[in-house]
């Protein structure tokens, strides 16, 4: 009986897993047909994009400013306090900008995704699209991911620069100017840096944006299904985030060599 149990729930995450990639598949093909919905994505960039900049940008302030303090408290004793920018720019640029990023806009936005979509779906408003011919894929699902596509790639770059500024503000009660504080940045990284830390937001929005579309079209169960659904889908993005960001390091490690 227990086997049975197993064999059933492995079936259906089988069958779920199928159906994440499936839309994914779906959705990568149907960006690039007509119609567009030009309109949609302007929309969604504005709600997916503009409304998440403020939470952002004090994510990347405080990350900022701990990440000086703790490299301050730690480089004193060798009297290597002028790395410290270099120190907070590599952390953050590389791992930490794009993952604090994710998920604070993973919670905003993926609940929002969910939310939205799971509504439609138990008040029969994606059925009555489906039965006026709309394609709900290129028409729900495309301009969510190609906004995601787009603003959290330019809301990391806003994290990561605002964390170093929020890093200097720490470094400058030590006694840096800003000199010092500068010249410690190409001491620690190179272009490739840079490529990672725009290359993880994008495969970062494709989560967010696959996952609350995929979990908010499966939402079952009226309003508190609705409720579950967006709580579930901030779960799995945030997973997803941290494991994919694992992998994509260990891929930029091997290309460094």
């Amino acid at each position: 009986m227990n086997f049975a149990v197993i064999d059933k729930v492995l079936l259906n995450s089988f069958h779920e897993l199928q159906n994440y990639f499936t839309l994914a598949g779906r959705t990568f093909v149907r960006i690039f047909q007509r119609p567009f919905y030009y309109r949609e994505f302007a929309v969604q960039f504005d709600k997916l994009g503009f409304s998440s900049l403020f939470i952002c940008v004090l994510t990347g302030l405080f990350s900022g400013m701990v990440m000086a303090l703790q490299s301050l408290i730690q480089l004193k004793p060798f009297a290597a306090t002028s790395y410290v920018g270099g120190m907070v720019a590599v952390t953050m640029i590389k791992e930490l900008g794009p993952v604090l990023a994710a998920l604070m806009v993973a919670g905003r936005v993926g609940s929002a995704i969910t939310a939205e979509l799971g509504t439609m779906v138990v008040t029969e408003q994606v059925d009555a699209m489906r039965v006026e011919g709309t394609d709900i894929i290129k028409r729900l699902v495309a301009p969510r991911l190609k906004a995601m596509l787009l603003a959290l790639p330019l809301l990391t770059i806003v994290t990561d620069m605002v964390s170093v500024i929020g890093g200097y503000i720490m470094s400058a009660g030590y006694g840096i100017n800003p000199v010092m504080y500068i010249s410690g940045l190409p001491q620690f990284m190179v272009f490739q840096d840079l490529i990672e830390g725009v290359a993880k937001p994008a495969v970062f929005g494709i989560i967010i944006a696959v996952t609350g579309c995929y979990v908010g079209l499966n939402t079952r169960g009226g309003a508190e299904g609705v409720g579950a659904a967006a709580k579930k889908a901030v779960v799995l993005s945030s997973v997803l985030i941290l494991v994919c960001d694992f992998f994509l390091a260990k891929i930029f490690v091997v290309f460094r060599g």
